[in-house]
């Protein structure tokens, strides 16, 4: 098993390579949480100062779970105006999740 700040670089590569985030622009990631399991990692990676972040497991094997959760209490009705100080990848990346996260709750 490798170590919890491996696991952390490699949720972040992930989720960023996904959204194809450019590599400079990554570096607004940050872990909002780590929790080891026997055989994978639980690694949330969020925005500093943003209320909405992404679970990823991550396995031993160093592969991520491309079957990730995204969470957040707003919803994509609500004013974005939260995300104008984000790189544009990234605000476009949180709308699109809030988006999603609505229609999915629509449909309950």
């Amino acid at each position: 098993m490798f170590s919890q700040t491996e696991a952390e670089k490699l949720a972040i590569n992930f989720l960023g390579n996904d959204w194809e985030i450019p590599q400079a622009e990554q570096e607004w990631f940050t872990i909002r949480n780590t929790k080891q399991e026997p055989n994978w990692y639980i690694v949330e990676v969020a925005i500093e100062g943003y209320p909405d972040y992404w679970i990823l497991q991550v396995y031993d094997t160093g592969e991520c779970d491309p079957c990730y959760t995204f969470v957040s209490p707003l919803s994509g009705s609500q004013d974005t105006d939260d995300l104008q100080e984000l790189p544009e990848s990234i605000a476009n990346m949180i709308s699109f999740e809030r988006n999603s996260q609505m229609s999915q709750t629509a449909k309950v």
